[in-house]
C-alpha cells in the first residue's frame, strides 16, 4: 500500500512538530508556510518562550508539558543543538492564589520537580527581587526557557533531512470550507491533493475557516520589552535569576537576560485585536510605561535601565484559552489545530505527537480541545 499523503499548513511550533511526527510514522508529508518557520509574523517567532509545568488545577497541560520537556531534551541530544535552558521558573503567589495552590498536585503527579518556598526563603534566595505582596512561591528548578525561532527552523531542517517536502507558499482561503473540497489551492496557482490535511495556521485560522473557527480564535496584539541589564552584573541575567511569573495584580512574566540580549518583560493581559498579516508592529507608549513602572518596582536594581529592543507579537486566543484540535465539522479529512493562547509553544513536541497519532490511527481528541465545546461562540 502507498503511504498516507498528508499536507501540513503552518511551520510554527504546532505544524512543524506535527509534520515531523507524521513523517516518522511513515506518512508522505508536505509542509507549507507563507513566510517560513519562526518568521516575524508568526506566533512562534521571536527569540524565547517560557517552558513550565504550573497550570493550575484539573487540566492536561502539566502532563503535556512534562512530555514536551522530555522530547525537547531528546531532540537536543539527537540534533546536537541546545534549545532548552532549564534555569528554573519562579511563580510568585499571594495569600490565596488558586492557580499556584492548584498547580502543586498536578506538578507532583506529572513528575515535574518543584519547591514550595515561603516569603522569607524567596527573599534569601533572590534578594534582587522586591517580594512586596508575595506570601509564598513555587520554584520549578528544571523548567526554564526555549529558543523559539531557532528551534522552529531546526525542526523543519530535521523534517527535510528525513525526507519531508517544504513549500514556502500561501494557502488560498477559497474553496477550503465547502463540501466539495478536493484539494489545497496555493498562491502559485497549483492545487495540491492529499489524504489528510492539518491546518496549524495560528492567528490566520479564523480567516481561513470563517465558519468552523471564526470568532473562536482571535488574534490580539501583545507588546514585549527588553531592557538592558547593568554591566558586569549577573543578578538580572540567566545566571542569577530564573524565569518568573507574578499573579499579584495583572499577570506579568519575564525571562532574564540571555543570549547577550536584554531582560524580557511582558504583560499577559490580552491586547487589542490585531491583523497578523498587515498589522504594524509598533509598541504602545502606555504599554512601555506600564512595563517600566512594574519592572522598577519589582526589580529595583533595574531602575533607569535602557530599553534595548521591543517586539509586537500576537496571541491566537481561544475563548477559554484551551487548544483547538479537532476535525473540520464538514470535511472529516481536514484537521484544525490552534488556539495556542500565549502558552502553546512549549507543547509543540507533545501536541505534534498527539496529532500525528490521531491522523494516522484515527480516534477522537480530548473533549477539552474539541470545537463543540465552543458551540455558543459565533
Amino acid at each position: 500500500m502507498s503511504a498516507t499523503r498528508v499536507i501540513v499548513i503552518g511551520a510554527g511550533a504546532f505544524g512543524g512538530w506535527t509534520a515531523l511526527h507524521l513523517l516518522r510514522r511513515g506518512a508522505r508529508v508536505t509542509l507549507v508556510d507563507a513566510w517560513g518557520p519562526g518568521n516575524s509574523r508568526a506566533s512562534s517567532g521571536g527569540e524565547t518562550r517560557v517552558i513550565r509545568g504550573a497550570y493550575g488545577p484539573s487540566q492536561p497541560y502539566t502532563r503535556m508539558a512534562a512530555r514536551s520537556m522530555q522530547l525537547w531534551k531528546e531532540h537536543e541530544r539527537l540534533w546536537n543543538h541546545r534549545f532548552f535552558y532549564p534555569i528554573g521558573v519562579l511563580w510568585m503567589a499571594g495569600d490565596n492564589d488558586p492557580f499556584e495552590r492548584g498547580s502543586l498536585p498536578e506538578l507532583q503527579s506529572a513528575g515535574i520537580p518543584y519547591q514550595e518556598l515561603a516569603a522569607k526563603e524567596l527573599t534569601q534566595r533572590w534578594p534582587q527581587i522586591n517580594f512586596e505582596g508575595i506570601r509564598w512561591g513555587i520554584y520549578e528548578p528544571e523548567s526554564g526557557y526555549l529558543l523559539a525561532r531557532a528551534s522552529c527552523q531546526a525542526v523543519v531542517e530535521a523534517f527535510l533531512e528525513q525526507g519531508g517536502e517544504y513549500l514556502q507558499l500561501e494557502v488560498s482561503a477559497r474553496s477550503i470550507e465547502p463540501g466539495n473540497f478536493r484539494g489545497l489551492p496555493l498562491s502559485d496557482g497549483t492545487l495540491m491533493a492529499a489524504d489528510q490535511y492539518v491546518f496549524a495556521c495560528g492567528p490566520w485560522m479564523a480567516s481561513l475557516f470563517p465558519s468552523a473557527i471564526g470568532a473562536r480564535v482571535k488574534a490580539t496584539k501583545q507588546d514585549v520589552f527588553f531592557f538592558g541589564t547593568p554591566p558586569g552584573d549577573h543578578r538580572f541575567d540567566d545566571i542569577g535569576l530564573p524565569v518568573w511569573g507574578d499573579h499579584s495584580d495583572q499577570f506579568m512574566y519575564g525571562i532574564p537576560g540571555n543570549q547577550f540580549r536584554g531582560f524580557k518583560i511582558a504583560d499577559d493581559t490580552r491586547g487589542p485585536d490585531f491583523d497578523p498579516s498587515s498589522g504594524e508592529r509598533k509598541f504602545s507608549d502606555q504599554g512601555l510605561a506600564s512595563a517600566r513602572r512594574y519592572m522598577e518596582w519589582r526589580f529595583p536594581g533595574m531602575k533607569g535601565a535602557p530599553l534595548l529592543e521591543t517586539r509586537v507579537c500576537q496571541y491566537e486566543q481561544s475563548p477559554d484559552e484551551n487548544f483547538i484540535l479537532d476535525r473540520h465539522p464538514a470535511v472529516p479529512n481536514v484537521w484544525l489545530m490552534g488556539g495556542g493562547s500565549g502558552h502553546g509553544f512549549k507543547h509543540g513536541p507533545a501536541l505534534g505527537e498527539m496529532v500525528a497519532q490521531l491522523v494516522m490511527e484515527g480516534g477522537d481528541p480530548e473533549p477539552l480541545f474539541r470545537l463543540d465545546r465552543l458551540s455558543g461562540v459565533h
